[in-house]
């Protein structure tokens, strides 16, 4: 079954797809060709102003967590030969505060649906039954409904290439940046959590670069989105550590 055409689905891949043609055309006299490129990244940049809380929320949480570090290395001090005790009265710890080992996935888990319906929006040759226009837009001479990899087997790749080299890299730069800030901004030491969430918190401080390989299966449209949105990420954690530093200085 195809979940696209699934009716609330449909309606909702319409409303979006009037919203970004909309969007195109207020565009169109200042950003001419690459007026539904632009339409995306607004709405990416309006998506994202929308989940700020979310933001806010994560790293406080984040300063929450750091916080706690002397109780969890007392509970690791108390418990070591118990692990499952442990365990249990470290959650037990992050529930009394009102923290979550997990709370960074929430911004990514909001947008997923975002995501979603610009991948639709770019691969469907009919939107709630009328034709996709928006396959026919291009950015430098790209279709914005073309991943990297059907770019690539169309034989056509310079200087078009460069379109999804320089997205891939910022992509790219920006996981970097974000894992050396995760790892910098670690609440806790690694022997002060049990194993299991050890070994959870290195698998996902490597999850930034998942987003790299994802960005070159889907269609330049959603690549965009991804760029624009992971660079929103990395500049809005690094504003709101700053001042909630500034606050707690004082």
């Amino acid at each position: 079954m195809d979940i696209y055409s699934f009716a609330p689905i449909a309606i909702v891949l319409d409303f979006a797809y009037s919203l970004v043609s909309g969007l195109a055309g207020l565009l169109a006299p200042v950003a001419g060709s690459l007026a539904t490129a632009a339409a995306i990244i607004a709405i990416t940049m309006i998506v994202r102003t929308a989940l700020i809380p979310v933001g806010r929320s994560q790293v406080r949480a984040e300063f929450t967590r750091r916080r706690l570090a002397p109780k969890l290395q007392e509970l690791q001090r108390r418990y070591k030969k118990t692990p499952e005790l442990l365990q249990k009265k470290t959650m037990e710890l992050y529930a009394a505060e009102k923290a979550s080992p997990l709370a960074g996935c929430l911004p990514t888990l909001l947008q997923a649906p975002v995501i979603s319906t610009v991948y639709g929006l770019f691969i469907l040759q009919g939107i709630n039954g009328h034709p996709n226009e928006l396959l026919t837009e291009e950015v430098l001479g790209v279709a914005l409904g073309m991943p990297l990899v059907g770019f690539l087997g169309s034989g056509a790749v310079w200087p078009g290439v460069l379109v999804y080299a320089g997205l891939l890299a910022i992509i790219a730069s920006v996981a970097w940046l974000s894992r050396r800030a995760a790892l910098r901004n670690a609440p806790v030491t690694p022997d002060s959590v049990p194993p299991a969430m050890q070994n959870l918190a290195g698998t996902l401080s490597w999850m930034p670069f998942i987003t790299v390989v994802f960005a070159a299966v889907v269609p330049l449209a959603a690549t965009i989105y991804l760029a624009v949105t992971t660079t929103w990420t990395l500049a809005e954690r690094a504003v709101l550590r700053r001042r909630y530093e500034a606050m707690e200085s004082k």
